[in-house]
């Protein structure tokens, strides 16, 4: 099936620069899920009387995006752009120029990049949340052009002697539940529900019922809706989900908030609500230890959770503490506990290399791992976010051997820290070492599987002890090209 649902002629083409079909680990994991973003934007401009069409890379190619630019000659095309997307999305910005079309960019890389973007072909970056500000745009950029900018609330763009300007901050948009739902039927919903099931033997759709985080961890970017905390109505929300369940029919959901119990009374609300309409699904979600009670973890139960991950980042509160993280280690495994004894299974997220980390701190995380034991965790190697407070702590300190337009932040180097090849094998120790304590804990006969993590634990430690010495820019480490995908398999077999 086509991945764009389109008619002929449209006044915004909206599209993003992830193809699955380059990615090869992610490809390997296969659980892929549509644009929410975008799909929000789709719906509301089409309640706004504009023609949107909507081309999903997601299933596609940037080849096919530039025929669908050739079929449609939009006025304007709005790029997203997120972390591991930049060069495909600045390819895709100059196609859509060489089409003769305004070029917009949002999401949380465009927006700290602002002038990069600019100088590299796009006419406006959206700084914040995308719907009221394209709605302008769309109504100024064919008619005006880039006279007048300046009156547009919630950009970037580079005024008439070629000098970065920034508006004041559109304001964002409330009540949530008054948007339209996210515009699904303008993608392939059927090819994200087919990889899934063919992959995992079960269907999983994407919904969130609320937008941003006010927490203050400071690597985490806030580029879009900023340091606040919206919710949508729990009966609009309930809503949603019965149409996605009569619509989609899919086996599971994921709410994709940023932290889902972030409200404890929203949560017991939203339950009572799902249990009101005879609603029961599976479904996975992420939030915070410190938002969890036995009344949400009741809760949580009641309506189906299977899974909750947590952000434990680090098994050292001297770490914890320096991320500006507001929680405690012995509140991550107590509920940890709490929601393992209700059946939902516990996944964690760990961040190595964060700045002052010692080797005892990596120690600490695996004794905490092991203590609180997670049904599974993943682990990423701190990297600097432009706009972050972590990125201005190591600014200075900062380096690369890439340049601006073939990178991401995750290819930025921190002179002076550990080298990659040190976290490489210190992951590959944390991942063996705590699923060779989960298999002793659960009695396991397997000698030969037993004896591989052993071993593997080993070598892990072995080549901490040998490359404990490696600083970044030594010229010794380059990265190691694993990202999630390979972290993901490494802690399922870990676990069994």
């Amino acid at each position: 099936m086509s991945t764009t649902m389109t008619r002929p002629g449209a006044d915004l083409l909206l599209s993003h620069g992830y193809c699955l079909a380059e990615d090869e680990h992610e490809r390997a994991i296969m659980m892929p899920y549509p644009p929410l973003g975008l799909l929000y934007l789709s719906s509301h401009l089409k309640a706004r009387g504009f023609a949107v069409a909507v081309y999903d890379t997601t299933f596609g190619t940037i080849d096919g995006f530039a025929a669908e630019l050739g079929t449609l000659r939009p006025r304007v095309v709005g790029l997203s752009c997120n972390l591991m997307t930049r060069g495909a999305v600045l390819t895709m910005v100059a196609m859509a120029k060489e089409a003769g079309a305004w070029v917009v960019v949002g999401g949380p890389e465009p927006a700290p990049n602002a002038e990069e973007y600019l100088r590299r072909g796009a006419d406006v970056v959206v700084v914040g949340e995308g719907e009221a500000t394209l709605e302008e745009l769309l109504r100024h950029l064919p008619e005006r052009g880039r006279d007048g900018l300046e009156e547009v609330p919630g950009i970037a763009f580079l005024d008439g002697r070629d000098a970065l300007r920034t508006t004041p901050p559109q304001p964002q948009l409330r009540p949530l539940s008054a948007q339209p739902w996210p515009d699904r039927e303008a993608i392939a919903m059927d090819r994200y529900l087919e990889a899934w099931r063919t992959h995992h033997g079960a269907g999983s759709v994407s919904l969130i019922t609320s937008r941003g985080c006010p927490f203050t961890c400071t690597w985490c970017s806030h580029g879009v809706f900023g340091q606040t905390h919206r919710r949508r109505d729990p009966s609009e929300v309930a809503d949603e989900v019965e149409h996605i369940l009569a619509r989609y029919r899919p086996d599971r959901l994921w709410y994709a908030d940023d932290v889902f119990t972030l409200n404890r009374r929203w949560t017991l609300d939203y339950a009572a609500e799902l249990e009101r309409r005879g609603i029961r699904v599976p479904f996975e979600c992420i939030s915070r230890a410190d938002r969890i009670n036995e009344e949400v973890a009741d809760a949580l139960a009641g309506m189906g959770c299977f899974r909750l991950w947590i952000g434990s980042e680090s098994g050292s509160q001297r770490v914890l503490d320096a991320m500006g993280r507001l929680t405690t280690v012995e509140d991550v495994r107590a509920k940890t506990a709490m929601l393992r004894s209700r059946g939902i299974q516990v996944g964690m997220f760990m961040m190595l290399g964060y700045e002052g980390e010692e080797e005892s701190d990596l120690e600490a995380s695996v004794e905490h791992l092991k203590l609180s034991s997670p049904d599974i965790f993943l682990t990423t190697v701190a990297y600097p976010i432009r706009g972050t407070a972590y990125y201005e702590q190591v600014r200075e300190r900062i380096v690369t051997d890439r340049p601006w337009a073939g990178r991401t932040d995750r290819d930025l180097r921190i002179a002076g820290r550990r080298s990659r090849r040190y976290y490489d094998w210190a992951t590959r120790w944390m991942v063996n070492e705590v699923g060779l304590d989960r298999a002793r804990r659960q009695g396991s006969r397997d000698w030969l599987r037993l004896g591989r993590l052993y071993l593997a634990a080993r070598r892990g430690r072995l080549g901490m002890w040998l490359s404990r010495n490696e600083r970044e820019t030594d010229g010794m480490a380059p990265p190691s090209g694993r990202g999630w995908a390979e972290e993901e398999r490494r802690a399922r077999e870990a676990a069994g």
